[in-house]
């Protein structure tokens, strides 16, 4: 198919219309705007931001592997904070909306776009929306079947959950109450799946984590420990206020290899797109 490169006159002019697009935008999202807060405050997922960001790829034409690792990000995100599908679906259905309009109008300005290019632009376009949506739910159904037979095995007491992202990164969302007995097969399992898998990078989400024992935390520090010794980097996010509080009292803390993030939304910025 024939591809058209969107020039900087275009570009300029999303850019120099930004609070009027935010607002179009917010008018075609009825359903979505009032959850823009709630959204933000529970998966540290900032709607408008992001908007921007979806726009940007789109118009560049070239930014497709960007453009799908954005989605890969969102689908992990909304599927870890359980957040409405049909929000998102509304939410980037606007988006289109909004950018057809802005081009409607900017082609008013400036006649730009003959009805011919006009086609081609339209496929070229649309064809990189639904490359995101199609990418978003197949990341988010995948994340999510993994995250329920996660939840399986936390019943069975096959609580160790080694999720895949990447060849080399894969997220370990620990779930419910931990023992002494799960941080034993926590350890076990974590290195024979580092060796097993070769992953170069683990992310222990600890969110799902209401409280730690004094020796739970230990037993996890050594975990981390072997890990590294694995040659593997240890990322960790989640970790609630008590358990820091714990963590001080013990004197323990984190190698200066070992990143923590506040959530698990802000250490796949670090992987995909910040």
């Amino acid at each position: 198919m024939e591809k058209m490169v969107i020039d900087d006159e275009v570009k300029k002019y999303f850019d120099s219309h930004k609070q009027n697009f935010e607002n179009q935008l917010l008018n075609q999202a009825v359903n979505v705007r009032d959850k823009i807060d709630d959204i933000l405050r529970v998966g540290e997922i900032d709607l408008i931001n992001n908007a921007h960001k979806l726009i940007n790829f789109i118009i560049e034409g070239d930014k497709q592997k960007e453009l799908l690792l954005f989605a890969k990000q969102e689908g992990i995100a909304w599927a870890t904070h359980s957040l409405t599908l049909s929000f998102k679906l509304e939410w980037v259905q606007a988006i289109r909306r909004t950018l057809w309009s802005f081009l409607q109008a900017f082609n008013n300005q400036t006649q730009k776009f003959n009805l011919d290019s006009i086609f081609v632009l339209e496929k070229q376009l649309n064809n990189q929306i639904d490359d995101f949506l199609n990418s978003f739910f197949i990341n988010y159904s995948t994340f999510k079947d993994s995250l329920i037979l996660a939840q399986r095995e936390v019943v069975e007491n096959l609580s160790v959950p080694i999720i895949p992202i990447t060849p080399a990164i894969c997220i370990l969302p620990l779930i419910g109450t931990m023992d002494s007995f799960r941080t034993t097969v926590l350890e076990e399992k974590v290195l024979i799946e580092i060796n097993r898998l070769h992953i170069q990078t683990l992310i222990i989400d600890l969110s799902g984590i209401a409280e730690m024992e004094n020796k739970v935390i230990e037993h996890l520090m050594k975990t981390i420990y072997g890990t590294s010794m694995m040659g593997c980097r240890t990322i960790i996010t989640g970790l609630r206020p008590d358990v820091v509080r714990q963590m001080i009292n013990l004197g323990i803390s984190f190698d200066k290899e070992t990143k923590t993030f506040g959530t698990l939304q802000q250490a796949l910025k670090e992987f995909f797109i910040s």
